[in-house]
């Protein structure tokens, strides 16, 4: 009994921090967006390529994004935004927020840790363009 008691009091302390944790991080993901956008035209540009995140990268963003009114229930229920004619620079720091952790999603983390900056580019570039 004392054991099932310690689990759950320390599974409730861990949500605890968790949630203290995602609030704090998002108030820093609603800054990094804008801050990278900012940032990004002293960078060197690379050019994305939407063929090539058609033809390659996609699969990985229709899932969710793909699907209209999607919500999803991990971590949290909410609504899932739709990125399709999105700002190409604002995807572009977004994933880059989610990559660094300054956003905090755990799925979004695990497929931007993936990306490289062409890739997020070549996918800036298709989900740029005017939604259809």
């Amino acid at each position: 009994m004392r054991i099932l008691l310690a689990a759950i009091l320390g599974a409730t302390l861990a949500f605890g921090a968790f949630a203290q944790e995602k609030k704090a991080k998002k108030k820093a993901a609603a800054k990094a967006p804008a801050a990278a956008a900012a940032a990004a035209p002293q960078e060197k540009a690379i050019v994305g390529d939407a063929k090539a995140a058609h033809d390659r990268k996609i699969a990985m963003c229709i899932g969710c994004h793909g699907i209209p009114g999607y919500k999803t229930a991990f971590p949290d229920v909410y609504h899932v935004p739709k990125i399709a004619g999105q700002q190409p620079a604002y995807i572009i720091a977004a994933l880059k927020a989610y990559k660094t952790g300054e956003r905090s999603h755990p799925s979004m983390r695990g497929i931007s840790a993936s990306l490289n900056d062409q890739d997020m580019a070549d996918l800036a570039a298709y989900y740029g363009a005017p939604a259809k």
